[in-house]
């Protein structure tokens, strides 16, 4: 599903002519999470139809969806992609509402191995992308959290871009969003989305889960969604929430709190080329001295 990357230009403005948008109306679907897989997947496909009533074009799940959030969890919930329930579930979702639908993530089996996994599915259903979580959350801050994701998972390896009515959109998955690079990349390749499904914790969701979106946005000069779960206190890993829309000015245009909910926003093109064009980083960056690099595929 990963792309070949070439050198890439906004679909926008590509000389083949596509299908596009000035704008999408997408929905960042915050849930609450609980241990009863069926109970999980069938509120997501409940709210993935609201969001199609409500105007949606795209609708984006959260982080471990699922499953709760938790290495002991993930070997237990862990599912085959795209021959999983889940995976089933979305696909049949998104081509009943018509959507395109970022499906959060899964603990993803393969082989022997399990990844936190990422996967997209079109109006019709079809997988368009599936990313694996490249960064792994492996954290350790005294009398705090501690936390070790390679315990379990395996890496992804791969940057993943997907289009969708003339918008290119890259995925992320939650430690993901602190590597300015692989942002960088994806921005290069055309990318004026970057979507970040994550479960920020109770320490460094309040210090960083808006800071970094805004980052993104602004060094990028794109658009970041950023999709929680919804917070719940008995849980083991507690969420921050606070899913968040982010323009390419770096204002947080639309923001949750805690609770479920689904946020609503409007993402135009016409913002991206408005920051690039008045602030022209893009074309002043000295790769003469210094430059991002994909160095494999």
């Amino acid at each position: 599903m990963a792309e070949t990357f070439t050198d890439a230009v906004h679909p926008r403005f590509s000389t083949t002519p596509v299908k596009f948008r000035s704008g999408i109306k997408i929905a960042l679907v915050q849930l609450s999470v609980g241990p009863d897989k069926a109970k999980n997947i069938a509120a997501a496909v409940n709210e993935i139809h609201k969001a199609k009533q409500n105007g949606a074009h795209l609708v984006a799940l959260p982080e471990c969806f699922n499953s709760p959030y938790g290495t002991k969890y993930f070997e237990e919930y862990a599912e085959e992609v795209p021959a999983g329930d889940t995976s089933r579930a979305l696909s049949r979702a998104a081509a009943e509402a018509g959507v395109c639908v970022v499906g959060g993530t899964v603990p993803e089996r393969c082989g022997e191995r399990l990844y936190n996994t990422c996967t997209v599915w079109d109006g019709s259903g079809k997988l368009l992308a599936q990313h694996r979580k490249m960064h792994l959350f492996d954290i350790d801050i005294p009398n705090k959290i501690t936390f070790k994701e390679s315990e379990v998972l395996s890496a992804g390896n791969q940057l993943t871009m997907f289009e969708f009515e003339g918008f290119k959109v890259g995925l992320g998955i939650c430690y993901d969003l602190r590597f300015p690079e692989m942002a960088h990349l994806m921005a290069q390749k055309g990318c004026s989305l970057l979507i970040y499904p994550g479960a920020f914790n109770m320490t460094t969701g309040p210090k960083h889960w808006e800071l970094l979106a805004r980052a993104r946005a602004t060094d990028q000069q794109l658009w970041v969604a950023l999709v929680s779960p919804a917070r719940d206190v008995s849980a083991g890993y507690v969420a921050w929430g606070h899913s968040a829309l982010v323009d390419p000015w770096g204002a947080v245009v639309h923001q949750l709190d805690e609770k479920p909910g689904t946020l609503y926003g409007d993402i135009e093109l016409s913002t991206v080329e408005e920051v690039r064009s008045q602030i022209p980083i893009r074309r002043q960056r000295r790769t003469d001295i210094y430059d991002t690099v994909l160095k494999s595929t």
